[in-house]
């Protein structure tokens, strides 16, 4: 699969960089899978950590699930593997279907995009009920941004780890 990875633009209104640079890191995290085999994206990182880059694939769908359904559209939805907001047991790919996992993580990305554009502003404020307290969607996005930047971090290492490959 070729997975196209538009650069964000350097100048641009403030709603257009952030979606940019959220795409560009969703794309990076699809960039670091691609090519894997099922057993290859299950490969943990390292004792006792369950992580690996399809536990990261999940668990980012989770994210996006929580951030852009629950809380900014506030739908009343439970997360698809972190019962009670246990993000470890996305974490744990051990038997999990990757074909699957991408599915629900581009379902949810997608979801994500459309509630994003619906919002008339980044100034949109929700509340976010596990934690008690109000963000703005602007606060989401870059909140998101930040959430794919580090475990894409984690990603590069994965990715190392596996087979060699560097620098996507």
């Amino acid at each position: 699969m070729t997975i196209e990875r538009p650069s964000p633009p350097t100048i641009a209104d403030e709603r257009e960089m952030l979606r940019a640079h959220l795409e560009f890191h969703r794309h990076t995290l699809e960039l670091k899978c691609d090519g894997l085999t099922d057993d290859q994206l299950r490969t943990r990182s390292m004792p006792p950590s369950t992580l690996s880059l399809l536990g990261l694939v999940r668990h980012m769908a989770e994210v996006e699930r929580a951030w852009f359904r629950r809380v900014v559209d506030g739908q009343d939805i439970p997360l698809v593997w972190s019962p009670d907001f246990d993000f470890q047991t996305a974490y744990d790919a051990t038997g999990a279907d990757a074909p699957a996992a991408f599915a629900a993580w581009r379902a949810e990305t997608d979801h994500a995009r459309r509630i994003e554009k619906e919002a008339a502003t980044l100034d949109l404020v929700v509340h976010e009920p596990r934690r008690g307290f109000d963000v703005s969607l602007r606060w989401v996005m870059l909140h998101m941004i930040h959430e794919y930047a580090r475990h894409n971090g984690h990603a590069d290492f994965l990715r190392e780890g596996i087979d060699g490959t560097t620098g996507v």
